[in-house]
């Protein structure tokens, strides 16, 4: 039976994938040791590496496809296809940063300031890159790990990345500028893109991810409201967002069906409870495929 060889990333972002890929239908296990983990699709062979690795064994063939970040892909030159850009994290759904930090008491306060100064940070090309961009020559050294506790004592400061700041203000650490931005993607090897077997496989699988990903921070409401309020309900629903809406087998009486954002329920219930409508059901959602 063909098989696609997917990477999956090891490390801050494995917890968040893993859960992405139940919710899109995958069943998937790794045992704590183990680098290959089970998945209940015979045609997917899973293995997790570190994320940084992911982009050059996908451009290589190694690999067929491989979920990483955008900034590795950068850091690598990596000549891959983006299938598709997953909008997750560790934390939250939205973009990561890599930022450049120094302490407070530091007299850094713009990237100017950094000229003849030295930068630790795991992402040397991409902060190279930056640094030439604006003009300023500095020493950046590769960092193995723990680069925030390495300003002031081993350098001036650090490019590192961070999703809330809430660990580099921990540190004693203030940003002064973004280097970039990165979202978690999926990218193929050129070589299985062209095969149509292997880019099917390979886009549905995005698809079911997006899909999922498509879900979290949301949830369904069916509510069932007489006609006499029914205007008044409908003028409720969050940007009129299409509600499906039914007879039923009461004369008078509709119900109605709406996605919304699970931070507009809270409020949106009760005004929803006072404008008439009746059997609420709030539910939770596996996949929204627009």
């Amino acid at each position: 039976m063909r098989a696609i060889k997917l990477g999956l990333p090891k490390g801050s972002l494995q917890e968040a994938t893993f859960r992405m890929f139940k919710k899109a239908g995958f069943s998937l296990s790794v045992s704590e040791r183990s680098y290959f983990p089970s998945i209940d699709d015979e045609q997917i062979k899973a293995v997790l590496l570190r994320a940084q690795e992911i982009p050059a064994y996908v451009e290589n063939g190694v690999l067929d496809c491989g979920i990483t970040g955008a900034d590795w892909v950068l850091e690598n030159n990596a000549k891959v296809e983006v299938v598709d850009d997953l909008l997750y994290a560790k934390q939250r759904l939205s973009p990561v940063r890599w930022v450049l930090a120094v302490p407070y008491n530091s007299r850094i306060k713009k990237v100017r300031d950094l000229q003849g100064k030295r930068i630790a940070t795991e992402l040397v090309n991409v902060t190279k890159k930056y640094l030439k961009k604006h003009k300023v020559r500095v020493d950046v050294e590769f960092s193995w790990g723990a680069t925030e506790a390495k300003v002031p004592q081993l350098v001036d400061a650090i490019v590192e990345l961070t999703e809330t700041g809430s660990s580099l203000r921990a540190h004693n650490l203030q940003i002064i500028d973004t280097v970039c931005e990165s979202t978690t993607q999926l990218i193929a090897n050129p070589r299985a893109w062209k095969d149509a077997w292997r880019r099917n496989k390979i886009q549905n699988i995005a698809l079911l991810l997006k899909g999922a990903i498509g879900a979290e921070e949301k949830v369904g409401l069916k509510l069932n409201v007489q006609e006499k309020n029914f205007k008044k309900v409908l003028s409720l629903l969050p940007a009129m967002k299409n509600p499906t809406i039914s007879h039923l087998s009461r004369t008078g009486w509709f119900a109605v069906e709406i996605v919304a954002d699970e931070k507009v329920v809270r409020s949106l219930i009760p005004a929803l409870k006072k404008a008439g409508a009746e059997a609420i059901i709030e539910y939770n959602l596996t996949k929204v495929i627009p």
